[in-house]
């Protein structure tokens, strides 16, 4: 929205107006909601209760918290929950106890939550990926979507028609 668009809705008695200078992509990125026709976006299919582990840590204690969620793969988050890296089951299921920085894969792929649902279904196929780690342009982690359940929602909505 232009400055002056956002001065004319004050003027009309809105109290609260703001200039997202940095556009539409950017607000979406963040999970921020979105209109138009596009279909549903990874932000809908997002999983936030993915473990998270800092550097740090030992390996034995974040193998017990991460089997005791359910979960075969941990995020390796800083103070701020910036993903820094990933756990996935090989090391999960290893026996050593090394720190988390040692046996972590760094700068794990990431998508936004804006991405449309059916294109990340389709990147994950032609990976052949299970999940995609969702973060905002910041890196800050917001979740993990896993190709079951974009397949599972693609399915209903081809039966719909």
């Amino acid at each position: 929205m232009s400055p002056r668009a956002a001065w004319r809705l004050e003027s009309i008695g809105f109290e609260q107006v703001y200039d997202y200078v940095a556009g539409k992509a950017d607000w979406g990125s963040y999970g921020l909601p979105l209109e138009g026709t596009k279909g549903p976006r990874a932000s809908e299919y997002v999983r936030a209760n993915v473990p998270t582990c800092r550097l740090e840590e030992r390996l034995e204690r974040v193998r017990t918290r991460t089997r005791t969620s359910g979960w075969e793969t941990c995020i390796v988050v800083n103070e701020a929950n910036v993903v820094l890296g990933r756990l996935g089951r090989r090391v999960l299921t290893a026996e050593d106890d090394a720190s988390v920085e040692e046996a972590m894969s760094a700068g794990p792929s990431t998508v936004r939550p804006s991405i449309e649902a059916a294109e990340l279904g389709e990147r994950l196929r032609r990976q052949q990926v299970q999940t995609a780690l969702v973060t905002t342009p910041d890196g800050r982690l917001v979740g993990i979507v896993l190709a079951d359940d974009l397949e599972r929602a693609s399915a209903r909505a081809g039966g719909a028609d």
